[in-house]
């Protein structure tokens, strides 16, 4: 071809491939950072040999129940959204546990339980949450539903807290036309997809920092996705969530000697002296949870008993409840994500 039809002399430029870093999925992120935190801690060590004694008795030990709430057939007009809205919530306020010494709990229940008995009972009270009521909450209704007075100190910071949280709930679901059904159908059907969507909720957004790195938990998020599942919401990867790393199960962990923790954080444990949220100490409990759940998990799939993280969780939970685990204190940080 004459040069002239071409001009200049033409430089035709190949397509090469690039690599490209899969970007980590949400359960990936709190596993790689909690596995980073345990290589380097500082104050607590998991013990394999306890670990492997207490997968063998959990490995002949029955999961705990579902919980109560269950979807409505589709019979009765709005009864799905009003489950889908009371779980939601119950996720929204699952924390506080920093402050369960001073609260008022009702007979026989603990502080968690206290709370969530107090919301359900006001829905069963006064009808369905919806989002206009979740953006109207105040400091004095969340006092009337937990039963907790506004004390000007540490109860009143917890109430406040809760309607933050709430109102933050009806927020988010406003992008939604106000139904958690429309929030759910336009999400995708997977657990680790409902959880990255509720981290658009300040109080969601379990990440610490530590050496540097980010260290991710997203507890709440998590147990959220875990309770709607529990409750008939159809979704997958169950199996791929991870532990729910609060104070109890690191708790029950060092209750059954599958824990260390050095001498001085232990003395101010067994003080009842707070733990600074976010701190080194409080990061590395919660990191140790996450990473021994990890570690039960895969002992008890060689036992021939494999439970996912979520159900192993669960157990560990119930067990804290028992009057041994009860007596001894338990780590405590007045934080918004446990």
């Amino acid at each position: 071809m004459p040069a002239t039809l071409l001009g200049a002399e033409t430089r035709i430029e190949r397509p090469y491939s690039r690599a490209v870093t899969p970007v980590p999925t949400l359960t990936e992120r709190v596993r790689r950072s909690c596995t980073r935190v345990m290589t380097t801690a500082r104050h607590v060590r998991l013990d394999d040999v306890a670990l492997d004694a207490l997968a063998d008795r959990l490995a002949r030990t029955r999961p705990p129940d579902d919980p109560p709430e269950r979807l409505d057939d589709g019979h009765t007009p709005g009864a799905r959204d009003g489950t889908l809205a009371l779980v939601s919530a119950l996720g929204a306020i699952n924390f506080g546990s920093g402050y369960h010494d001073l609260v008022r709990k009702r007979p026989g229940l603990s502080g968690a339980r206290t709370m969530a008995t107090g919301l359900r009972d006001y829905v069963g009270w006064t009808g369905p949450l919806t989002g206009e009521r979740l953006r109207a909450m105040t400091p004095a209704d969340t006092s009337q539903i937990f039963g907790q007075e506004l004390d000007g100190g540490a109860l009143e910071q917890l109430m406040t807290r809760f309607a933050t949280a709430l109102n933050d709930l009806g927020d988010f679901v406003a992008a939604y036309d106000d139904s958690f059904e429309r929030w759910l159908a336009s999400t995708p059907a997977t657990a680790e997809a409902v959880a990255e969507s509720l981290l658009t909720m300040p109080y969601f957004r379990d990440v610490e920092r530590l050496d540097g790195a980010e260290v991710a938990f997203y507890k709440r998020a998590q147990l959220t996705a875990a309770d709607l599942s529990r409750a008939g919401v159809g979704l997958t990867g169950l199996d791929r969530l991870t532990a729910f790393a609060d104070n109890l199960v690191p708790h029950v962990l060092r209750v059954e000697g599958a824990l260390h923790l050095d001498p001085d954080l232990a003395a101010v444990i067994d003080r009842r002296e707070l733990l600074a949220p976010g701190a080194r100490p409080e990061i590395e409990i919660r990191a140790a949870a996450v990473v021994g759940v990890e570690a039960l998990v895969t002992r008890l799939a060689g036992l021939g008993r494999p439970l996912p993280a979520m159900t192993v969780d669960a157990m560990l939970w119930t067990r804290g409840q028992e009057a041994d685990a009860k007596a001894l204190p338990r780590p405590r940080a007045r934080s918004v994500f446990y």
